[in-house]
């Protein structure tokens, strides 16, 4: 039994609105998929982007693995997103409108061993959207060590 991987980009839901959420594989060569099972893999910086009928990941760091050959992949290389027709489509027509992104939200190993990614449709946040969603954070803080106080 491996360990469970799960990669998150916790920027995401700070800096975007998420609308809509798609699972999705990768398109892995060599040893990608090693690296990525021992959690040397960041999605953080990393975006999608829709070229010629197809989604692709950019800037999604995955670190080159200790024990390779001299057969190594490139850390930071395009890498193809594994989706439906029909998803594809509604990702297209999402991304026509100004102001909309493609965003990896997390990554994890199935129970069959493979690689797959969350990506979300998303709307950028606004300034005062992030000071608000600070201040819940810092209320829901405050609130749970009242709470702990009391018990």
């Amino acid at each position: 039994m491996q360990p469970k991987i799960n990669i998150q980009n916790k920027k995401a839901r700070f800096e975007y609105h998420l609308i809509d959420k798609y699972i999705a594989g990768i398109k892995l060569t060599g040893t990608e998929i090693k690296s990525i099972r021992e959690s040397k893999a960041s999605i953080v910086e990393a975006y999608c982007v829709f070229q010629d009928g197809e989604v692709f990941i950019r800037n999604m760091n995955i670190q080159s693995y200790a024990n390779g050959s001299f057969n190594v992949h490139r850390p930071r290389g395009d890498r193809k997103l594994l989706l439906n027709r029909k998803e594809i489509d509604k990702i297209e027509k999402f991304l026509k409108d100004k102001g909309n992104a493609l965003i990896p939200v997390r990554m994890f190993i199935n129970e069959k061993g493979w690689a797959k990614i969350e990506i979300a449709c998303a709307k950028g946040k606004k300034l005062h959207d992030k000071r608000q969603d600070l201040r819940e954070k810092d209320d829901k803080r405050s609130m749970d060590r009242a709470m702990k106080s009391f018990k």
